[in-house]
């Protein structure tokens, strides 16, 4: 009896020992984050490699559904409504679904989320927008099947596929100019309780969007005029406000006091942007 009780504990012992060994994962998970504008984009997804095998045409057969990556589905995540190649997708998440071949990939956004690989029955109606991709051949392999966030500007972004020696982009936009605009005239509207900051950022705003440029100037003139002389990142984006509106002696002018500025502040890529600015406009 001794003997039996002492075998079940040792059975239970190595049962244990083996639930607590760890080992890497063949495709392990990953998760991208990236802010794109003021929109929240996220990417959850398992990454396989290739592992001397050729990927398109075999490991991922030409015209079938691909899962997109390994394991559960991979997912993308907006939080806010966004358009993707001209079609609309509401804000929420997203299982990414391909169906790759040689040239010319499409792309679905599937709304359930909840499948291991495929669904068992494909579902139409849960297809939020499909899209349409050109092929790019990369000139090195990847070994791991890779997804990115790139090309980012104010607007939009390219979330890239990749694997192997191709890589598809799928190019989408999300609502900055709205939100913001929104937030500027929300704030602005209580002068009360403005502060430099506000002022430059809105005016910065303006700025980089090309909207009504005598009112960045008036914003972003405020802010420096509130500040202490220090802000080096003002007085630039004042400089260029200026030559962009003709006025060049008044650009110089500032662009003068941002590099004074930047120079006092150790900031040597802002002393080289208004040089190069002193430069270029001294022969204008």
């Amino acid at each position: 009896m001794k003997k039996f009780a002492l075998l079940l504990f040792t059975m239970a012992t190595c049962v244990s020992l083996e639930a607590q060994i760890q080992t890497p994962a063949p495709s392990p998970f990953s998760t991208l984050e990236q802010k794109v504008g003021l929109t929240d984009v996220t990417v959850k997804y398992s990454r396989p490699a290739m592992r001397g095998r050729t990927v398109f045409g075999d490991l991922v057969p030409y015209g079938a559904i691909w899962r997109t990556g390994a394991n559960q589905n991979t997912v993308i995540t907006f939080s806010d409504d966004v358009t993707v190649k001209g079609k609309e997708l509401k804000a929420g998440s997203y299982a990414i679904y391909t169906r790759p071949a040689e040239a010319v990939w499409e792309v679905f956004f599937y709304t359930d989320t909840e499948n291991w690989g495929t669904p068992q029955e494909w579902d139409a109606s849960k297809v939020a927008a499909t899209v349409k991709v050109e092929t790019m051949e990369v000139p090195m392999p990847i070994e791991s099947f890779t997804i990115t966030i790139d090309d980012l500007y104010n607007n939009g972004a390219t979330l890239g596929i990749m694997w192997e020696n191709t890589y598809v982009g799928v190019d989408f936009v999300v609502p900055t100019v709205d939100k913001a605009m929104k937030s500027i005239q929300e704030t602005m509207a209580n002068k009360e309780d403005l502060e430099a900051n506000d002022y430059f950022a809105a005016g910065s705003y303006y700025f980089s969007e090309g909207v009504n440029m005598e009112q960045a100037k008036e914003w972003v003139d405020k802010a420096v005029e509130m500040g202490d002389g220090s802000a080096y990142w003002m007085m630039r984006t004042q400089s260029l406000i200026y030559a962009k509106m003709g006025d060049k002696e008044a650009a110089i002018e500032a662009a003068k006091r941002s590099l004074a500025a930047a120079q006092a502040a150790g900031n040597q890529d802002y002393v080289k942007m208004n040089k190069d600015s002193l430069k270029e406009w001294a022969k204008m």
